[in-house]
């Protein structure tokens, strides 16, 4: 591309006028990019839409009759419930848009490896928003891996306190099959891709395990289809089984866990818990020659180092400070909102992958489905080669 091609400014939409729709918001920040059309179902969605990008933006009721209109679109921000995630994706790509997907990438293997295909055929760029590899926690983790500090490694443990699970996830579409295929797809698959990517390898084979124990017990139902997460949310939801307007259906898991076997030889488990009073990550990574592990996953946390033997010792051997990611995420989705800007307009490499998120999902299916059918193990199928050739 040329200078006046990498200088100029992105023509976005935006499918999905949901709680992350937001995310957009950052490429319109940077001048890099210009939301000028909005595709949602709810008229309701539409005009929140309509107040965060402006009286000017173009609204849709879906992405068809956006892409119908001959609007010019350079690249769309797909934040749409997940189980729409392929449909759209498809479309777009095959329109020669520029799609950054929220993740998962999508909800089941054949959805997934359908977005791939489309990808490589069309040949239109597809970013798959795996955020997580942008969080400045598991960026000092991974820098620490690969010095060398702990040697080659042959574990990683991972512990996901989900305290706002109560109302993140079971008082909307998340809690249900139809539209989440399950917890640990929906939200497993941004630590699954994170395992991966610090083992420096895909699962093959697991074993899940889990169950709904809490919030099934609740009959308090609700539509919440009226409103978006932040109008319900509340630290004053507590204990979980206070929580009232739930989701009227609820038939996916609020604990959750699997065990995996990498493709090169690492064993890796992941364990979700929807229930905790606590919300954070804890990784834990061993290594031939020590092991690290964070305490907090934002800004003020910490990842300690044990590389020489001892007993109990709380402090380690070394100790580093988390930077970035006050309060969340906010710093990782800008980095990764950059990062897809630069890969549209200068074909830029990235730290996310379409095939990783890809393998997130499918390991993530698999687990789900063993955990549905008494903990029987299950394969892992890899991505087809020519399609991996072309991404």
């Amino acid at each position: 591309m040329n200078h006046e091609e990498t200088s100029r400014t992105l023509q976005l939409a935006v499918i999905g006028a949901g709680a992350r729709s937001g995310i957009a918001q950052h490429a319109v920040r940077s001048g890099s990019g210009t939301v000028v059309a909005v595709a949602d179902p709810s008229e309701a969605s539409r005009e929140r839409a309509r107040a965060s990008f402006g009286d000017r933006v173009a609204l849709f009721s879906d992405h068809r009759e956006l892409l119908a209109s001959g609007m010019r679109i350079d690249a769309a921000f797909v934040t749409s419930p997940d189980h729409t995630h392929a449909e759209i994706a498809i479309d777009l790509l095959g329109a020669g848009v520029a799609v950054y997907l929220e993740k998962p990438l999508a909800i089941t293997v054949e959805d997934a490896d359908a977005i791939l295909e489309a990808a490589a055929e069309s040949g239109s760029r597809l970013y798959v928003g795996h955020n997580m590899r942008h969080m400045g926690v598991v960026r000092l983790m991974r820098d620490i891996i690969q010095r060398g500090d702990i040697g080659e490694v042959k574990a990683v443990w991972c512990r996901h306190f989900v305290g706002n699970g109560g109302d993140y996830y079971f008082k909307d579409w998340h809690a249900e099959r139809a539209k989440s295929n399950g917890l640990l797809l929906q939200k497993g698959a941004h630590d699954i891709d994170v395992i991966h990517w610090l083992a420096g390898g895909y699962t093959t084979l697991v074993t899940g395990m889990g169950d709904l124990s809490v919030y099934g017990d609740i009959a308090d139902r609700r539509d919440n289809s009226d409103r978006t997460m932040p109008e319900w949310f509340s630290f004053d939801s507590w204990p979980p089984l206070s929580q009232t307007e739930l989701n009227p259906v609820i038939d996916v898991e609020d604990l959750s866990m699997v065990s995996m076997r990498l493709d090169n030889g690492v064993l890796a488990s992941y364990q979700q818990c929807h229930f905790t009073p606590d919300y954070w990550r804890n990784y834990t990574v061993i290594g031939t020659e020590g092991r690290l592990e964070n305490f907090g996953d934002s800004e003020g946390g910490v990842v300690r180092v044990w590389n020489r033997r001892t007993t109990y010792d709380p402090a380690g051997d070394v100790e580093y400070r988390v930077r970035g990611d006050n309060g969340g995420h906010g710093d990782a989705d800008r980095r990764t909102v950059d990062e897809f800007v630069d890969f549209v307009l200068n074909g830029s490499p990235t730290e996310t992958s379409a095939i990783a998120a890809r393998n997130a999902v499918a390991t993530a299916v698999a687990a789900t489905e063993s955990l549905r059918d008494g903990s029987k193990p299950r394969a892992v199928p890899a991505v087809k080669e020519r399609v991996a050739l072309k991404l």
